[in-house]
């Protein structure tokens, strides 16, 4: 299992979720404290938002903690509104291409999560992925599967909706061919303008997500474990939300794919 963390609010430096907190986002690749594997050395990345409508992308397979680059880049880039992750990987292979977060246009994208069975289904997936989006299909992860079926179901027009329908689609896969459990994921993306997020499960083993609005900061955090140990403010996201973040205001709806599952 993978840890994240993204940020929306007034510009800050990257470090100050990525690395300068006692348990930031570094931290955790190598101390995480509320997940199955405390460590997550299977690369990492960063999608950040400036002038520009398309985020920049840094990735790089290396664990988070040894990469001089890593540190040198979040202490010179301000951004009002950031993704990064440290992977764990649950199978695939360890390179810069299956590291998230995933970028396509003005959308990023990063999950923490499994698919169950994956292995058994993989083609099945890929040919969930439109012919026009194929060719942005440059790794073999679930994660970035799911982000394409994603675009195709509308992510555009209607976030909660393409990603809970896409999730559905992988769920029939996981029950036919593959094995429980048949998905856990919590998952952030961003058009560049809110910061979404989603937590859900078909067990009761939903990971890990908290949010909390900083007003040193002016900002929002949304994070797969707290940045400081005994920091008060931090919310649990509850299991089945997707979450929309603009500003102090944190919009909960449900997400319940496993309904649009049961019901094809």
């Amino acid at each position: 299992m993978c840890r994240w963390a993204a940020y929306t609010g007034a510009p800050i430096f990257l470090e100050e979720i990525v690395s300068r907190p006692g348990h930031s986002l570094i931290h955790q690749s190598h101390c995480a404290t509320q997940c199955h594997t405390a460590i997550n050395a299977d690369g990492f990345g960063i999608a950040w938002y400036g002038a520009r409508a398309e985020p920049g992308l840094f990735r790089d397979v290396l664990p988070a903690w040894s990469d001089p680059n890593l540190k040198s880049l979040t202490a010179q880039v301000q951004s009002h509104l950031f993704l990064a992750h440290v992977r764990a990987s649950t199978g695939t292979a360890t390179s810069r291409n299956n590291c998230h977060p995933f970028t396509h246009g003005r959308w990023s994208f990063m999950h923490n999560g499994q698919v169950g069975g994956y292995d058994a289904f993989r083609r099945d997936a890929d040919m969930l992925i439109p012919e026009h989006l194929y060719p942005h299909r440059k790794g073999a992860t679930d994660s970035e599967a799911l982000f394409l079926v994603a675009l195709a179901e509308g992510l555009d027009d209607d976030p909660r909706g393409a990603l809970e329908r896409a999730a559905a689609r992988f769920i029939r896969l996981s029950r036919e061919k593959g094995q429980g459990p048949h998905l856990r994921m919590t998952a952030a993306l961003s058009e560049g303008q809110r910061l979404y997020a989603v937590r859900y499960a078909t067990d009761a083993a939903a990971p890990s997500l908290y949010h909390r609005w900083s007003e040193s900061r002016g900002g929002m955090a949304v994070v797969s474990e707290p940045l400081e140990a005994e920091e008060e403010g931090w919310i649990e996201v509850p299991s089945s939300s997707f979450c929309t973040f603009e500003g102090q205001t944190a919009l909960l709806e449900e997400f319940l794919p496993c309904r649009l599952a049961a019901a094809a």
